[in-house]
């Protein structure tokens, strides 16, 4: 090729790159709405997960935004996508029109990836049949059911702290908790005794580690995925390991075979994945859910796991955090519980659980200030009007609802920073907005296991403080300093706290 033409090829190229991200970044202008001012080639998410946390990434726009209208634009590379910035347009979105935003825009590939078509992650029509499946599982009497082996692994909890506690030692809490929530999930999601508690280098507690991990292949996969999901399908990207999907769908058929072999029935999660699979129906109910195949029922044990020991241990970590920086909030949740234990013969019942109201008040608050998804994602799924207005949010945009921010919102949650459980009695929570407090999200997409997680976190944080007091040390992150990478909120460090023996 004549070089001359090579260089007319370069120079076209680039400039017809640089028209396209021009036109792209006109986007949010050209439809009447205020936003961030993009760079390229990240858009706005410089900065999302490299320099600081995404959390607070977002809490900055807005705080810068908030009250000019009722969202702003951002954009995700060159892709156009939304931050909502008012309560009252977010009620529409997760609630009242939640027809044209019922999906997360989640990455979901379950020819190449089947532990990936998990209810979190699915769309439309799909998610809706399996939501109709699954919510009779996670019923208050179905949790009942599971509350003993929480409870057993609880004190097989408490076991493992005694000896530091003996001591007054200073321990790392983060992953204290992880091997204690790794233990009740696979209990009650396999009928399996990981022993993590014992031994932190257990198959599960590996496994576990590994799902979180984010090298840079998995993350060039999740923006790929993220910014160009066709494209990704065609590449037949995986997010899941082949070592994490081959250990998850080989323990399940084992498991699984070992009980229909057998005839063994438990009182756990797997159990009920099981009767569905085979019937499609409950025990105790001729209610046809309809039945799940071997990959649907993997994939939502897979979620189990995932979903509920890193987010619990998170929570825990963060209370027991607050509760060593405020002693006298420490002082009354110990007393409360004792009153009840002794009202119920000093046993965790699930009853008892139930009566530990300002333990709830604690978690609540806790949520509040850390909660665990900092950032929900929706994507609007037809031509959306917004009301009062001429302006359309067009079909395929992601919107962000920044849950970190509005938590944080002092309009909202005066002197946000503070930690104060009497936020959440029933008289302040009615006279705040519905949608000011979203840990679990909101509306039919509401997170299915929400009192899977606060029974165990209930029982966890009860079990600690019933028989022992954490206070901070020299290495305790104070101020708190979040893994700018973290899929989640988590503490630089780690957390570590002196626990004693009451």
């Amino acid at each position: 090729m004549d070089l001359t033409v090579f260089w007319c090829c370069v120079v076209t190229c680039v400039f017809a790159i640089y028209f396209y991200v021009k036109k792209q970044y006109r986007f949010w202008a050209d439809n009447g709405f205020i936003y961030a001012k993009p760079t390229f080639p990240f858009g706005n998410v410089w900065g999302l997960g490299w320099k600081k946390h995404a959390s607070l990434s977002l809490q900055d726009h807005y705080r810068e935004m908030k009250g000019k209208d009722i969202i702003m634009g951002m954009y995700f590379m060159t892709s156009p996508m939304a931050l909502i910035l008012d309560l009252d347009f977010l009620k529409d979105v997760l609630v009242k029109d939640f027809q044209y935003f019922h999906d997360r825009g989640v990455y979901v590939n379950e020819r190449d990836d089947p532990l990936s078509g998990h209810l979190f992650g699915l769309k439309g029509q799909k998610w809706k049949v399996l939501r109709g499946k699954l919510s009779p599982t996670f019923t208050s009497g179905k949790m009942k059911m599971m509350h003993s082996t929480i409870t057993g692994v609880a004190l097989e909890f408490q076991k493992a702290l005694e000896p530091h506690a003996q001591k007054g030692e200073e321990i790392e809490f983060k992953d204290f908790l992880a091997r204690f929530t790794t233990d009740v999930i696979g209990n009650c999601a396999f009928g399996i005794e990981c022993n993590s508690l014992k031994d932190p280098e257990t198959e599960f507690r590996k496994i576990g580690r590994q799902v979180f991990q984010f090298t840079p292949g998995v993350l060039f996969k999740v923006i790929l995925a993220q910014w160009c999901p066709s494209l990704a399908k065609a590449l037949r990207i995986k997010l899941n390991s082949d070592t994490v999907t081959n250990f998850f769908m080989n323990l399940l058929r084992d498991t699984i075979d070992y009980r229909e072999k057998n005839n063994v029935k438990r009182n756990d999660f797997l159990s009920l994945m099981i009767q569905l699979k085979n019937t499609g129906k409950l025990e105790g109910d001729n209610t046809d859910l309809g039945k799940l195949t071997f990959e649907e029922l993997a994939a939502q044990i897979f979620i189990f796991f995932v979903g509920g020991f890193d987010t619990s241990s998170a929570t825990m970590t963060f209370a027991l955090y607050e509760m060593a920086l405020n002693q006298d909030i420490q002082d009354r949740v110990r007393e409360k519980v004792k009153t009840v234990l002794e009202k119920h013969g000093g046993e965790y019942t699930y009853e008892a659980c139930m009566e530990l109201k300002y333990l709830d008040r604690v978690i609540q608050e806790t949520l509040r200030k850390y909660p665990i998804l900092d950032n929900l994602s929706r994507i609007v799924t037809n031509d959306y009007k917004i009301p009062g207005s001429n302006r359309v949010l067009k079909k395929g945009t992601p919107i962000g609802v920044p849950v970190y921010a509005i938590h944080r919102d002092p309009e909202i949650y005066p002197n946000p920073e503070i930690f104060d459980p009497d936020r959440f009695t029933e008289e302040n929570i009615q006279n705040r907005h519905p949608m000011a407090y979203l840990p679990f999200g909101e509306g039919p997409r509401v997170c299915i296991g929400m009192r899977f997680g606060m029974m165990q976190t209930r029982v966890g944080l009860a079990t600690v403080l019933s028989k022992y007091r954490v206070q901070v040390t020299q290495k305790t992150p104070v101020p708190m300093t979040f893994i700018p990478s973290s899929a989640f909120l988590s503490p630089v460090g780690g957390m570590w706290l002196r626990i004693e023996k009451l």
